[in-house]
């Protein structure tokens, strides 16, 4: 069984989801221990966990990945959607679509400073989808 969170992004950015990771599978596991597996189903954007601490940690990735997929490149056809777009996709097949965690006794079993984020890779609002499921 599976169930998706909604995510609305107002532009680039890492948007904490680990409170609502964490409702679903109080809400929703059949059993105490197992697997959280998420997948989100779009392309320019990615999940990953991460610090979530000092907000400057955020801030350095974000810089740091813009820096490494710069916008406008010369090279790149895929242009018709933006100058983010092509860089986004880049940014999304860098990090990751999938995320698995364990849990046990109704707990995720993430450090003290992990938290779990979407990461949005374009300029733009979007609603991103996120199937979450339990096992």
């Amino acid at each position: 069984m599976h169930h998706k969170l909604e995510i609305a992004t107002s532009g680039q950015g890492l948007y904490e989801l680990t409170d609502s990771v964490r409702n679903l599978l109080h809400q929703h596991s059949a059993s105490k221990t197992g697997w959280c597996h998420l997948f989100v189903q779009h392309t320019s954007c990615s999940l990953l966990i991460q610090e979530n601490a000092d907000p400057s940690a955020k801030h350095d990735l974000e810089c740091w990945l813009n820096r490494l997929v710069p916008e406008n490149d010369p090279l790149y056809t895929h242009i018709y959607e933006g100058a983010d777009d092509m860089p986004a996709h880049i940014k999304s097949m860098l990090t990751a679509s999938t995320l698995t965690i364990p849990y046990e006794n109704n707990r995720l079993l993430i450090g003290t400073w992990q938290g779990i984020y979407l990461w949005e890779h374009r300029h733009s609002s979007h609603l991103r989808n996120i199937i979450v499921g339990f096992c």
